[in-house]
């Protein structure tokens, strides 16, 4: 990967050449097709990069159904928590400057969370009282759903009660500085590193890079991992003038939004992260564009759950869950257990609308697979059918 030119980074390849079968990869074309004609989808953009070469990218179904508009390569997709993966990228820009330590306190940078405590809920009267942290949350935490702030909306007790009623889901029209107020009032839902739970580590993330950097999320983004990977679609909003671009239906209205969300505030194209994901095979490098130290990607790409960490709630957050660990910003594929083909130590982090990909170092493949779909199982059906298929184009 390093060996090559900026030019022939993703440079269009035969399937052939790169080691997949044209024939199996139209029997792809073909069911993704099929999807859309069966009603589970509008339409999707597939890409896929094997060896550092784009050896497949299809567009199939509809941009938008309801006009008539059909899907078109390069359409802007709500990309949703693949977000994260990009921000956790950023943030590791400033721990290889000394700037942002993984194992600084959340009150470091932001001192607004200096006294939260941990709450401890009776199981059977839902009683809560609080306690000390053992030790306060981290940045490394944050981005490894460790820190006991967390997504009111996925439990029931009184913890997940109070974050959904500060923040929902964590989507909302607060300011930066409200959404800050409002998270560091409540206690945490456990003790630091005790426990895996999808939480809101990554907008809290990205409140901090800029409030070291003094700018926004997005403009440093911009400079650090969008531009130098040549990812010029990726955007927290939908680009003046292209929202003709962007595929229907939209899932969420995003309009409302004041801050750029770290969790799950991009659009972007499957061209643009398809690039993201081969930065990564490259270890940091896309071409000659390094933008991650080797070791730092390897940091990245391992799973950092430490073996005492409960993980049940990864284990059963969906069908393509299990069997992962968690890295910083994306799910790591342990040596066994998950029920799909794939290799260990490829990593992925799909979002809600139906947005998806993956990156496999072992065979230096990497796939996205963007789609905006309403329904749960729809999604889950069409994850298994992208990974089935692609791995079965391998020759």
């Amino acid at each position: 990967m390093g060996s090559q030119s900026h030019h022939d980074v993703l440079a269009p390849a035969d399937p052939e050449d790169v080691g997949l079968s044209s024939a199996r990869l139209r029997i792809l074309d073909e069911a993704l097709t099929d999807e859309v004609t069966a009603g589970r989808m509008p339409g999707a953009v597939v890409a896929i990069a094997r060896a550092g070469r784009l050896a497949h990218l299809r567009a199939v179904g509809y941009r938008d159904a309801a006009a008539g508009v059909p899907m078109t390569t390069d359409t802007l997709f709500w990309i949703a928590s693949m977000t994260k993966p990009v921000v956790a990228a950023g943030a590791l820009t400033l721990y290889e400057q000394g700037r942002l330590l993984l194992t600084d306190p959340l009150a470091e940078h932001l001192p607004e969370f200096a006294d939260q405590q941990v709450a401890v809920v009776d199981p059977v009267t839902d009683a809560m009282k609080l306690v000390d942290p053992a030790r306060p949350p981290q940045v490394y935490d944050l981005l490894r759903h460790t820190s006991g702030i967390i997504e009111g909306l996925l439990g029931t007790t009184p913890v997940h009660r109070l974050y959904a009623e500060a923040v929902g889901d964590g989507v909302s029209g607060h300011t930066g500085q409200e959404f800050i107020d409002r998270l560091a009032r409540l206690p945490l839902l456990h003790q630091p590193g005790a426990e895996w739970h999808y939480g809101l580590g990554f907008d809290l993330t990205g409140l901090i890079i800029e409030r070291l950097c003094g700018t926004t999320l997005h403009a440093f983004l911009r400079e650090r991992i969008l531009d130098p990977l040549g990812m010029h679609d990726t955007t927290f909003a939908v680009p003046e003038g292209h929202s003709d671009r962007l595929a229907r239906p939209r899932i969420r209205d995003r309009s409302h939004v004041r801050f750029d969300h770290g969790g799950s505030g991009l659009y972007g194209t499957a061209t643009d992260y398809l690039r993201f994901a081969q930065m990564l095979l490259g270890a940091g490098q896309l071409g000659a564009t390094r933008v991650l130290g080797r070791k730092t990607v390897e940091l990245m790409t391992t799973d950092q759950l430490d073996p005492r960490t409960d993980t049940q709630r990864l284990e059963t957050m969906a069908d393509w869950s299990r069997g992962y660990g968690f890295g910083l910003g994306l799910a790591v594929r342990g040596p066994g257990g998950a029920p799909a083909v794939g290799s260990p130590g490829e990593v992925t982090w799909p979002g809600a609308p139906g947005t998806y990909w993956w990156a496999d170092p072992r065979e230096d493949l990497a796939v996205v697979l963007l789609n905006h779909i309403e329904d749960r199982a729809a999604r889950a059906r069409q994850f298994q059918l992208i990974r089935t298929l692609v791995l079965r184009s391998l020759t």
